[in-house]
């Protein structure tokens, strides 16, 4: 042979770890440290393989430390899958397993002979080989990574040379052309391991870079919905009805479609805070935006427009309107859950039409909150008889001390 095999895969092994080297300093990666260090350790084991000159002494002990260097540098391979799936499979009492395996290399050549060490080397590399493809064959399917998949197939290819050296040619190692031919498959399968390895750090980096924009992208819709919804109802706010009115007035005007406002307000709201507390107040809205969201349809908004009103955009004509605000006030007064709720609350409604051709709608929601205030007035005045008609009945101070003693009771 012209070319000295051991020289040749030293040399190659040492151009693979500067690569990855080179990676490391880039990326900063463990796995890519684990993989160049396998590589590194390749160097002395190619090296240490004793020619025919040297001593018969030496040349046992560093058929021992050669294998001992490559069976190292196949469990850095397995720890290099380990560390980029993050299984954790290796671990510091794993490592106590090595004292044995070095004292067996290192000792059992000189008591023994190199036949204790030869094969049981070949067959541990090709172990971990097999080991170590089976993690990276799990990389292409949970991550679907090409490199993964092609350094699987490469370390499977490795352990069968591995296994072949091993136990099919036992006798015929020291042939040339056995040797040659060993040698070129474990050069072709080392070049498609080095590509397979780089390909598979720059997808952890396309990887990486795709989970980081999925991340900004979630947090940029968290951001976006905290601010166009009200924290305490989970409605929505009034900036989204300044971001949505241009979009729906140009719909309902391209398919010629009714829409009108409802102005809603909580009665005796103010009584409630003063008497039983603002967490009362919170508990009172955040069942009216419940009410609302339950009885509006989806296809329409409803906004929390500040303190106790709530306004609602929503797809009728006039006359629809007029019945859906009265409906509201009724179902709020018949719900079941009103028991729960401090005597006297109910809902005070106004509304308005939306003409065609319309490019603002606050016009349109004073509108709806004086028709809601007359509303309201319509209400005190009725609840005012009834209290003059039923004196027995509590103030909104006594009934609220009331609501909050059975509240406590409960």
């Amino acid at each position: 042979m012209l070319v000295d095999p051991r020289a040749a895969g030293a040399i190659g092994a040492a151009i693979i770890c500067g690569l990855l080297l080179l990676q490391y300093a880039h990326r900063r990666q463990p796995f890519i440290m684990a993989w160049a260090a396998g590589w590194l350790l390749m160097v002395p084991a190619f090296l240490l393989v004793p020619s025919p000159s040297v001593g018969v002494t030496w040349a046992t002990l560093a058929v021992g430390l050669s294998q001992l260097m490559r069976v190292c540098a196949m469990a850095l391979f397995f720890w290099s899958a380990d560390l980029f799936r993050q299984t954790r499979y290796v671990s510091a009492k794993s490592l106590k397993a090595l004292v044995p395996v070095v004292l067996w290399f290192v000792f059992a050549p000189l008591a023994f002979g190199t036949r204790m060490v030869l094969a049981p080397g070949y067959v541990i590399c090709a172990l971990l080989l097999v080991a170590a493809a089976t993690m990276y064959a799990a990389v292409l399917v949970e991550r679907r990574m090409i490199g993964g998949g092609l350094i699987a197939l490469v370390l499977l290819g490795l352990a069968i040379t591995h296994v072949t050296t091993a136990f099919a040619l036992p006798r015929a190692l020291t042939a040339d052309r056995a040797s040659l031919a060993i040698f070129m498959v474990a050069v072709v399968l080392s070049t498609l391991l080095a590509v397979g390895i780089h390909l598979l750090v720059f997808e952890d980096m396309t990887y990486e870079l795709r989970m980081t924009n999925r991340r900004l992208e979630t947090a940029r819709e968290e951001l976006l919905q905290a601010a166009i919804t009200d924290p305490l109802t989970g409605c929505h706010n009034r900036r989204f009805l300044e971001q949505v009115q241009e979009r729906e007035l140009k719909r309902h005007a391209r398919f010629k479609l009714p829409l009108s406002l409802l102005f809603i307000d909580v009665d005796k709201f103010k009584a409630i805070n003063d008497t039983l507390g603002h967490d009362a107040g919170d508990r009172v809205l955040q069942y009216v935006a419940r009410f609302l969201k339950r009885h509006i349809r989806e296809a329409d908004y409803v906004f929390r427009w500040g303190g106790d009103e709530f306004l609602v955009l929503i797809t009728c004509a006039e006359d629809e309107a007029r019945r859906k605000a009265a409906m509201l006030k009724t179902a709020f007064d018949a719900a079941p859950e009103a028991v729960e709720l401090p005597p006297g609350i109910g809902l005070s409604v106004g509304w308005a039409v939306v003409p065609s051709g319309t490019a603002d709608l606050m016009p349109l929601v004073n509108e709806a909150d004086t028709r809601m205030y007359k509303d309201k007035g319509y209400a005190l005045a009725a609840s005012h008889k009834s209290q003059v008609a039923s004196p027995q009945v509590a103030s909104p101070h006594v009934a609220g001390r009331q609501w909050r003693g059975s509240r406590k009771g409960r």
